[in-house]
């Protein structure tokens, strides 16, 4: 049984706010990624969306927003993160706990078709051969016309030096912002999760899965998503949206 957390509602609002402070262009990827959704949604039907690796249900809780009769399913192995998203969308998201670093995550999937396949700040945990291989395992999960978006640290190739200088911005900023107190870093958002009584004992359990955090990240440019989407069979690829050194490429099967 999950437990019981009193003050789930402001843990997902810190959640959030320091998702933002790392990413202050968050809610635009949100609005871009689920704008293509709508472009590709007939309407026929209650839209069925995976929210692959979603976390606390950042993406679930804007997809219910925008689509409120949404059939959404959301994807994680972060016991934590799970709790928040089960404690704040309640029965509204079928939440399964799969780790996407094997293929066997899809067993317990409540749809075998969905519309729409969203993730956003998630896929730079797994390496290269992972992601491509998950880019095919998603695109065999979609309808025919349905759309996979991945938004994530994807520089430009192009543009070296400007990247460069723009994530040097970034960083300054986001410093700035933890010096002031203004939010909480990553780091210091799990110390505080760690100490709540109802957290506490699944922060210890996700250290247990994750005993040296993450694997290191990896970030290649939008042209290796891009290339890895066609290689996986997807109809039409390209970006849907660039914020910096940031980017949504997308997928229609």
């Amino acid at each position: 049984m999950a437990p019981y957390i009193a003050n789930a509602a402001a843990w997902q609002e810190s959640w959030d706010r320091q998702q933002e402070a790392y990413l202050p262009d968050r809610e635009h990827r949100f609005t871009a990624m689920l704008d293509a959704v709508d472009a590709v949604h007939d309407g026929g039907r209650p839209l069925r969306l995976l929210d692959l690796a979603g976390g606390t249900g950042s993406i679930s809780e804007r997809t219910l927003r925008r689509f409120p009769d949404a059939r959404v399913t959301l994807v994680d192995l972060d016991p934590a993160l799970l709790a928040l998203a089960r404690a704040t969308l309640g029965d509204r998201v079928s939440i399964v706990t799969a780790d996407l670093g094997t293929p066997a995550w899809r067993d317990a999937l409540p749809h075998h078709e969905y519309d729409a396949v969203l993730t956003a700040t998630a896929l730079h945990w797994l390496p290269a051969e992972r992601v491509t291989a998950l880019y095919a395992e998603v695109r065999d999960l979609l309808r025919p016309g349905g759309l996979l978006a991945n938004a994530d640290h994807m520089p430009d190739d192009t543009l070296p030096d400007l990247t460069k200088r723009l994530l040097d911005r970034a960083r300054a900023h986001r410093d700035a912002r933890y010096a002031a107190g203004a939010v909480p870093s990553w780091s210091q958002w799990w110390d505080l999760a760690a100490a709540d009584p109802a957290l506490a004992p699944l922060v210890a359990e996700r250290r247990r899965i994750y005993p040296t955090g993450h694997s290191p990240e990896w970030n290649p440019p939008v042209s290796w998503h891009l290339a890895a989407l066609t290689g996986a069979g997807f109809g039409e690829v390209g970006t849907v949206w660039r914020g910096g050194a940031d980017a949504a490429v997308a997928g229609v099967r």
